[in-house]
């Protein structure tokens, strides 16, 4: 598809009716669908109406200058491209309307090639950065499950776009349920190893006696059970990216090997001496506090550093603002279609007990949530009444209003062991109350 054949808008301001009319009809020739403006006035008419690919405007023009459009073009529409003429051509001016977003200069007069010439050059650049950020947009936004408009995921976003341009080892770091593995998936079909295998692995969740077997792989009659050779994880993610999650469960011996394999870029199969080169990147996640873990000698400070070259941080839904009401409609339509119901909205009350909610449990307890409104409710209008019942309390008590002594330390405690990621002696620590007291609490408060 050419440039003309996808139509683009320019919208043409002028004083001068004879160069308005000559632009006009020349670039309507070449396939452009032409607005006209007599002054910059007429113009932001126009731009608030209409939506415009391209604004060609003159410099000098009674009381609001070409320079001034220029201007508020950048500051209000950040997808126009804007392109100076004028028939008093000046290094300064020329300058100036470059510094304030022009992206071309045109000194009158000028042939018709030199107008087509210029206009391509502008659309072309125009065409390559909607295109880069439609991919970018995908390639976060859309494609892995990230939703957010939040400034909080705006840096993660801007995080995965730069990890996925390099191979260097990533620490994700993030509360229970924030999208640690969705995150590390973005980086991996973002990056140049899209095509090769991306393998998550839950190290917390593998038994330590078996867990070197199942990273390495292991020989025929290694170990007893061992009835034939299988190739481990690191083998099985060869060129593409493993997934290491909850690294903070790993023994100190485990970590000894896995910073093994990192330095040397080899593997060791369990019941064989003979190293096998590999090509894999590995993102590692935690919810712990890995420095705290380093410091009472549970977690090897070398490992650390080796696999924290790169750090995204995910922040905790409680702090991501109104992108609790975008994952919250996403969910709606999700199980909505799944279930073949009409998608309800959501009122304003029930917008508001959601964004109240402090979310220990992060995206996936507001996916649970809304997946258990959406199958127990046929309501056209999702209301507080037909929330889960942590997120109707809390509507109904705002800010601890009213609410008794044992219901602010329940919710206190809650918080507490989804900052530290349900770790009972950190969070004993923070409490001031010993691990014996906590669990006497969480037993009574129904936490565990």
């Amino acid at each position: 598809m050419s440039q003309t054949a996808v139509k683009y808008g320019i919208l043409v301001v002028d004083d001068t009716p004879g160069t308005v009319e000559v632009l006009q009809r020349n670039l309507h020739d070449q396939g452009y669908t032409v607005y006209t403006a007599y002054s910059a006035t007429e113009a932001l008419d126009i731009l608030e109406s209409t939506p415009v690919d391209l604004v060609i405007t003159d410099l000098k023009m009674p009381r609001v200058s070409g320079m001034d459009l220029i201007r508020h073009i950048r500051e209000n529409h950040a997808d126009t491209e804007v392109m100076m003429i004028t028939g008093y051509a000046t290094i300064q001016s020329a300058v100036e309307a470059v510094k304030c977003g022009a992206e071309e200069y045109l000194a009158k007069p000028f042939t018709d090639e030199e107008l087509f010439r210029t206009v391509r050059r502008v659309l072309e650049k125009l065409a390559q950065r909607r295109t880069l950020l439609q991919n970018k947009k995908t390639c976060t936004q859309n494609r892995y499950g990230l939703i957010g408009e939040s400034d909080a995921m705006r840096k993660v976003f801007f995080s995965i776009r730069k990890a996925s341009s390099s191979s260097a080892t990533v620490l994700v770091t993030g509360e229970s349920g924030s999208g640690k593995e969705l995150v590390a998936r973005a980086i991996h079909y973002c990056s140049s190893r899209a095509t090769a295998p991306f393998i998550p692995v839950n190290c917390g969740s593998i038994p330590e006696t078996l867990l070197e077997s199942e990273l390495f792989g292991h020989v025929k009659g290694s170990f007893t059970g061992a009835h034939e050779s299988r190739a481990g994880f690191f083998q099985t993610a060869d060129g593409g990216t493993l997934f290491l999650d909850e690294i903070g469960e790993t023994s100190l011996a485990m970590q000894v090997k896995l910073l093994r394999v990192l330095q040397e870029k080899e593997v060791s199969m369990v019941g064989d001496s003979r190293p096998r080169k590999i090509d894999v990147r590995v993102i590692a996640a935690t919810n712990k506090d890995l420095l705290s873990l380093i410091q009472n000698r549970m977690f090897r400070e070398e490992l650390y550093y080796r696999i924290n070259v790169i750090t995204i941080d995910i922040p905790p839904l409680r702090e991501r603002g109104t992108d609790i009401v975008l994952l919250a409609n996403h969910f709606t339509e999700k199980f909505s279609a799944e279930l073949g119901k009409p998608t309800p909205r959501f009122s304003d009350r029930a917008i508001a007990a959601l964004k109240r909610y402090s979310w220990p449990g992060n995206v996936r307890e507001l996916e649970n949530a809304i997946q258990r409104t959406i199958v127990m409710n046929d309501a056209e209008t999702v209301d507080v009444p037909h929330l889960p019942a942590p997120t109707r309390y809390s509507a109904a008590r705002v800010a601890g209003v009213n609410r008794t002594l044992a219901e602010l330390e329940a919710a206190h405690i809650r918080n507490v062991l989804a900052h530290v990621g349900g770790n009972k002696t950190r969070a004993s620590e923070s409490l001031g109350i010993d691990r014996k007291t906590l669990r006497e609490k969480m037993k009574r408060y129904k936490l565990e």
